[in-house]
């Protein structure tokens, strides 16, 4: 048995790299009016590995490995952007994404008035 550290180690960051992305967690940037929302998430990832061989005696040979990760991932909030302005909307924790989406009506709420202030000036 070869121990090949390596491909293991690749196969698993490239797992751990195809999951911790805000597509899998919270989803993809979405349009609400005239804003654009982009999600973002905080990632925190660990490893551990470990490998050895030996022998006993004159016949017996043995060699192991082993190896593994751990990913958290966390929604933390949006970036909203209108037109050159950026901001961000945080999630808050103890509330998660709830936090978040119960500002959507408030944000609704500005682009109906903009939009009526835009018309009663023209």
């Amino acid at each position: 048995m070869e121990l090949h550290f390596e491909e293991l180690l690749g196969k698993i960051t490239d797992f751990m790299k195809s999951e911790a992305n805000t597509d899998t967690v919270v989803g993809k940037q979405f349009d609400l009016g005239e804003f654009k929302c982009v999600p973002v998430i905080k990632v925190g990832m660990g490893f551990g590995s470990g490998g050895g061989e030996g022998t006993e005696a004159k016949t017996k040979k043995g060699q192991g490995m082993g190896a593994g990760a751990g990913v958290g991932i966390e929604p933390i909030g949006f970036l909203v952007t209108k037109g050159g302005e950026i901001s961000f909307l945080e999630a808050g924790k103890k509330h998660g994404l709830a936090a978040a989406f119960e500002k959507v009506p408030d944000l609704i709420e500005k682009i109906v008035k903009n939009r009526a202030k835009e018309e009663a000036a023209v």
